[in-house]
C-alpha cells in the first residue's frame, strides 16, 4: 500500500486534532505502515541514518585559551604564555604584580581547550572538553582548569569551561635522568566541564525540503534510497540531486517534521557494494583489501636478494726487536643470498580469500605484498583501484 504525500494528505496532517479526529487516525496509519515496511526489510539492509546525515544537523567546533593551576611543579618553566596570562588574570582580581618580579609558573600551564557543540544544544547543557598544553609543561595530572571562554568560528562565545582534569597517563622521573611514562600526560579531559551559554540556530528543513547526504558517495545507493522513500510515501516524494544528496518533500506543518524525519531515517535499504579498492600504507606496511577485489589470470613469483657486508680490521705488528711499523689492514667480507619462492598462479576471478591464502603460502611479508600488488596492477591483472598512502 502506498501513501501519496500530496496536498490533500498534507492538509489532513495540518488539521487540529480537536477539529478533525480523522487526522489522528491518518497519522497513526502512516506510522503503522512505516513500521510494517521496516520489519519486512532484508536482514542485511542498513538504516538511512547509518548511511547518511541530515543537511544542517552537525556539530560545531569550539576552542579557547586558558590556564591550568594546581600542578605539582610540572607546569610551564621557560614558556612566557603562562606568566603573561597569570599576571593578566591576577590584575582582574585587583592584584598587581610588582615591576621586575617574575611570576613563578611551575605550578601553572597555558592550555588550549576544545569542545564540540552538538546540534540543538540548549542553554545550560553540559559538554565534555579536551585540554592540551601549549607551552613546555610536562604533565597536567592533578590540575584544575580555570574559567575559560569557548568560541566558535565566528568569534562568538558559546560555552564556558572549568573543572578538574582527568589525565589517563602518568610519568615518573628519577634523579639520574631516567624516566618512565605511560600514555600522554600533557592532554586531559574535563567530563561535562563546559556549560552552553549560547544556542546555535539549527534548521533541517529548507524551502519545504529535507536533504540527506551520504557518507560515501554512490549513485546506486542514492537510487535505492529514492526508491525506498517513494515506495512508502508515493512517487515524487524523494529526488536524487547527485551521488551524495537526496531531497525529500517535508510536511507543510512544522509540528510533523520531527516525526516524519524519524520515520525516514529508520527506513532500511541495501547499500551498493563498495568499489574495489586496495589501500596501501607504504610507511607502516599496512595493506587493506576489500571484498570486491578480483584478479585476472596471472602468474607471480617473488624473490629477494640479501647482501651482507662485514667490515673488519687486521693489525700487523712487527717483532719488537726488529724494525718496521705497525700496519692496519682492512678486512671486508661480502656475502649475497638469494631467497627464492615458488611461483603461484591466479586463475580468473580470484577472490580476496584466495589472494590472501596464496600470498601467505609463499611467506610474503607486508613489504613484499605491496610489491606484488603494485606489479599486478601494472600488469592489468588487479581489478581494483590501488590507493597508496
Amino acid at each position: 500500500m502506498k501513501i501519496q504525500m500530496d496536498h490533500k494528505m498534507d492538509r489532513r496532517l495540518q488539521m487540529s486534532e480537536h477539529k478533525r479526529p480523522g487526522a489522528v487516525i491518518v497519522f497513526i496509519l502512516i506510522i503503522t505502515i512505516a513500521s510494517l515496511w521496516l520489519f519486512s526489510s532484508q536482514a542485511h539492509a542498513e538504516r538511512i541514518k547509518d548511511l547518511a546525515s541530515v543537511s544542517g544537523v552537525r556539530d560545531n567546533p569550539l576552542i579557547g585559551y586558558g590556564l591550568v593551576v594546581g600542578l605539582n611543579a610540572t607546569g610551564d618553566n621557560s614558556s612566557k604564555f603562562a606568566g603573561q596570562s597569570l599576571s593578566s588574570m591576577l590584575s582582574r582580581f585587583g592584584i598587581q604584580t610588582p615591576p621586575g618580579v617574575t611570576v613563578d609558573t611551575g605550578h601553572v600551564a597555558a592550555v588550549m581547550v576544545s569542545a564540540e557543540l552538538p546540534p540543538f544544544a540548549k542553554q545550560g547543557q553540559k559538554l565534555d572538553v579536551t585540554v592540551s598544553t601549549l607551552g613546555d609543561a610536562s604533565s597536567l595530572v592533578g590540575g584544575t582548569l580555570l574559567m575559560t571562554q569557548l568560541s566558535g568560528a565566528d568569534s562568538e562565545i558559546y560555552a564556558i569551561a572549568q573543572g578538574s582534569l582527568v589525565v589517563s597517563g602518568f610519568g615518573v622521573n628519577g634523579q639520574d635522568g631516567s624516566k618512565v611514562q605511560v600514555n600522554t600526560t600533557t592532554v586531559g579531559r574535563v567530563p561535562e566541564g563546559a556549560m552552553v551559554e549560547r544556542e546555535v540556530p539549527t534548521s533541517f528543513v529548507r524551502k519545504g525540503r529535507m536533504t540527506f547526504n551520504l557518507h560515501q558517495n554512490d549513485f546506486t545507493t542514492v537510487k535505492r534510497m529514492v526508491d525506498a522513500i517513494d515506495e512508502l510515501y508515493g512517487k515524487g516524494t524523494a529526488e536524487a540531486v547527485d551521488s551524495v544528496s537526496v531531497e525529500v518533500m517535508a510536511p507543510k506543518n512544522p509540528r510533523h517534521h520531527v516525526e516524519f524525519l524519524s520515520m525516514l531515517e529508520n527506513l532500511e535499504i541495501s547499500p551498493a557494494a563498495a568499489a574495489a579498492k586496495v589501500i596501501i600504507n607504504s610507511r607502516t606496511g599496512t595493506v587493506v583489501i576489500n571484498n570486491s577485489v578480483k584478479l585476472s589470470p596471472a602468474a607471480v613469483t617473488h624473490g629477494s636478494l640479501v647482501v651482507n657486508i662485514k667490515e673488519g680490521a687486521n693489525v700487523d705488528q712487527p717483532n719488537m726487536l726488529a724494525g718496521g711499523d705497525t700496519v692496519v689492514q682492512k678486512d671486508s667480507e661480502i656475502t649475497a643470498t638469494v631467497e627464492t619462492n615458488p611461483m603461484f598462479l591466479f586463475d580468473g576471478g580470484v577472490s580476496l580469500d584466495q589472494l590472501v591464502d596464496a600470498v601467505n603460502a609463499v611467506g610474503a611479508a607486508p613489504g613484499d605484498l605491496v610489491a606484488i600488488l603494485e606489479a599486478l596492477k601494472r600488469a592489468g591483472a588487479l581489478k581494483a583501484q590501488l590507493v597508496v598512502l
